[in-house]
């Protein structure tokens, strides 16, 4: 059978998709391999395996996963790791097909870095194409991915819990592309600059997306969204005008919120304080920019949070947060 040219033009368009949806689909070349179930010498059955066996010799390594549910808790300690996961779309977390998987809360464990399924104690770690979860769900701390690591990114990475899902604790890092799922305080820490761009921050009930811990005026914590869709989770509930964007954890706390996308409206304050009896004085939280199908008819946010304008996507680009140098850590491809 010959083709017409209107097949022949809707062949050629298909196999062009399919070439600029880049996919990770085999190791790259002296990556450890992780594969569920695997007898294969020389591959792990765990991701836990796989980074016991990294050798501790200052070199960069690289870990490869294939697809499947791995149940397991985490720990990396060594500097230089780069965890890939099969996909086949490099820059689209709905792609990924590997999740780490662990249930543990804060009071079992000890404390909430205990709790996390992948616990992240080392410098310029970098994870692509994986899902995190924690599936503790409500009621107690329950960290998915807990990240004490400078120069760290997570790259179409998934992160789904419950209550304090990502913690975003120190170091600079970044989160680009990917998901984050929760309801109380999901995204929190102390220490840590972070900036968060091209995510879809997926709210599961009344709560705060952001709880950010800052204490002192000379630390530099800070977390700047840009350019993030907030939309309801898959299993939402009573979430219209039960969320906010942040509440402040410390005295100094800052959040910054740029071009939100909204589709599910948060309460009309937008933010709260800790406490009603919380010193408010030198928090530092606003947004601009914020857009979409779902931005409330009137709102009413604290007197003490900040009105920004059109300067603020300056004050807070990835440059300003980060350092010019960030591009020598950052993989920019997904900063587009």
């Amino acid at each position: 059978m010959y083709r017409t040219w209107w097949t022949t033009l809707l062949f050629a368009l298909s196999v062009a998709g399919t070439a600029l949806a880049a996919g990770r689909t085999s190791p790259p070349s002296g990556a450890k391999v992780v594969r569920q179930g695997t007898t294969t010498s020389g591959e792990y059955a765990t991701l836990s395996a796989a980074v016991a066996a990294l050798p501790d010799d200052g070199t960069a390594q690289s870990i490869f996963i294939y697809a499947g549910n791995y149940t397991e808790q985490v720990y990396i300690d060594r500097d230089d790791v780069t965890i890939y996961g099969y996909t086949t779309d490099v820059q689209k977390y709905t792609h990924n097909v590997v999740t780490i998987s662990h249930m543990q809360d804060a009071a079992r464990a000890g404390s909430d870095d205990a709790s996390g399924t992948l616990r992240i104690h080392s410098n310029n770690v970098k994870l692509y194409n994986i899902n995190i979860e924690n599936t503790r769900g409500p009621g107690s701390q329950a960290i998915a991915l807990s990240a004490y690591s400078d120069q760290f990114g997570a790259y179409a990475v998934g992160l789904y819990g419950y209550q304090d899902t990502l913690l975003a604790q120190s170091g600079n890092q970044v989160y680009l592309k990917g998901y984050i799922e929760g309801a109380t305080d999901f995204i929190f820490g102390q220490h840590a600059v972070s900036y968060f761009q091209g995510n879809t921050i997926a709210v599961t009930a009344g709560g705060c997306i952001t709880a950010n811990g800052r204490g002192s005026s000379d630390d530099p914590s800070i977390y700047v969204f840009n350019n993030n869709v907030v939309k309801n989770s898959s299993t939402a509930s009573s979430t219209p005008g039960n969320y906010f964007f942040g509440r402040a954890w410390g005295v100094y706390s800052r959040v910054i919120f740029l071009n939100t996308d909204l589709e599910v409206t948060p309460n009309a304050a937008i933010w709260k304080a800790w406490s009603d009896t919380q010193d408010t004085t030198n928090i530092f939280y606003g947004d601009y920019n914020t857009t979409g199908s779902d931005v409330p008819s009137k709102v009413s946010e604290p007197s003490w949070t900040q009105k920004l304008t059109s300067s603020a996507e300056s004050t807070y680009s990835i440059t300003s947060v980060l350092g010019s140098s960030y591009t020598s850590w950052v993989d920019t491809a997904y900063l587009s």
